[in-house]
């Protein structure tokens, strides 16, 4: 049986002890129940009696042990006791919420476990990196991060301020847990960008009466905060309409997802349907920053700080392969909808990005790699992909494998 109201407190002692201590103090206060794990890639050191969790514990759940963590210098034992933490947390069952004091290799050490718990869970990060760009440590998760202002070295004036409000936030977190309303909409994830918005429009529209409809704009981080919610078991469907993170990841665009897209889908066995969304297109900053050897290329400025590239039926064979090659490991209800007569809005006939070689050098491929199943299953339609028939099309394929 979990505990009730368990909150970690995760911290390399050897240089964050004392703060531990005082947060833990704080937290009994409250009747609030607290575990310190010690992270702390040096041992031995004087605060070591007062983790519940020892760097060893943690250390061994390093797939190389405990050797990997402490044999090496400190950059390799802080990637390495990264990994073994994030292995030690989600072991565990009895998480209620975890509160993280760091510096720059604290922060680095514990954002990449927080990011691993399922989405709702209270996270919170008090960190001297708070004040910069923090997107590396949060990435698609819901973990809040709480600016230190002083270096966390010691309990003093201000980081007993700072602190107290820490346990504070965490103890509230904790204590005032809102119980699950039963759901009365099943929530369903949907991709949309610009140039696919009257297509994901008109399915949200349609679909809005049975489905709590979050739509993702397909910028990178989008893609990665709908997948974060399909490893999460919070979405009870994907209609991954725009997939045009892809041709920034592999041609060096702006708005990129990174090589897991698609993995949720398989990890999950969410029922999915995906299409080409905006796949005619990647996405640079101002013309100044495209890269060199694309200059010669065909773009389409949609604002000063936007511009477009059109992808070529070299590229567009590339991406097929990739996406075609990631489905394939989906054992779930998986369809792909390809609409022939176009993937954006610029892509249709007489728009500035209309090639319907491009195009087809991508059917051609995705036919090619794709192995169809009961389950996964291409579809090939004459429409346009914000056409209204095309829309009925992927409601018509959503009822049948969402069932």
């Amino acid at each position: 049986m979990a505990s009730h109201n368990m909150v970690y407190l995760v911290a390399t002692l050897d240089t964050k002890g004392e703060e531990i201590v005082y947060v833990k103090h704080l937290l009994s206060k409250r009747n609030v129940a607290s575990k310190i794990v010690d992270i702390s890639t040096k041992q031995p050191h004087s605060f070591n009696h007062i983790a519940d969790i020892s760097a060893s514990t943690v250390a061994e759940y390093h797939p190389e042990g405990e050797k990997a963590v402490f044999a090496t210098d400190r950059g390799k034992a802080i990637v390495a006791m990264a990994n073994a933490f994030k292995q030690f947390l989600i072991a565990q069952n009895d998480v209620d919420a975890i509160l993280g004091l760091g510096g720059s290799g604290g922060t680095a050490l514990i954002t990449p476990a927080m990011q691993a718990l399922p989405i709702g869970v209270p996270k919170l990060m008090v960190s001297t990196m708070a004040s910069g760009d923090i997107s590396g440590y949060i990435g698609a998760s819901d973990i809040a991060m709480l600016y230190s202002v002083t270096d966390i070295a010691g309990v003093n004036v201000i980081s007993r301020k700072v602190l107290a409000n820490a346990a504070n936030s965490i103890a509230g977190s904790v204590l005032f847990k809102t119980q699950e309303q039963v759901e009365d909409k099943p929530a369903i994830g949907l991709t949309m960008f610009g140039v696919t918005t009257p297509c994901v429009q008109s399915l949200s529209a349609k679909l809005n009466d049975k489905y709590d409809c979050l739509v993702f704009h397909a910028t990178g981080s989008g893609g990665k905060a709908m997948e974060k919610l399909a490893d999460s078991h919070l979405l009870k469907g994907v209609l991954d309409i725009t997939t045009t993170e892809v041709c920034d990841h592999l041609f060096d665009g702006v708005l990129a997802c990174d090589d897991d897209r698609f993995e949720a889908i398989a990890r999950s066995e969410v029922p999915y349907i995906g299409s080409c969304g905006a796949l005619d297109m990647v996405n640079f900053g101002s013309p100044d920053t495209i890269p060199e050897k694309y200059r010669d290329r065909l773009f389409y400025p949609h604002n000063p700080q936007v511009t477009l590239m059109r992808t070529t039926p070299e590229e567009n064979k590339i991406m097929a392969n990739w996406i075609a090659t990631k489905l394939n490991k989906c054992q779930g209800e998986v369809v792909f909808i390809i609409p022939e007569s176009g993937f954006s809005a610029l892509d249709i006939e007489n728009g500035d990005f209309w090639s319907p070689q491009a195009d087809q050098a991508f059917i051609d491929e995705f036919e090619k790699v794709f192995i169809q199943t009961e389950k996964r299953r291409l579809i090939k339609t004459s429409h346009h992909i914000n056409s209204p028939e095309f829309c009925n099309l992927v409601i018509n394929e959503f009822k049948n494998i969402i069932k």
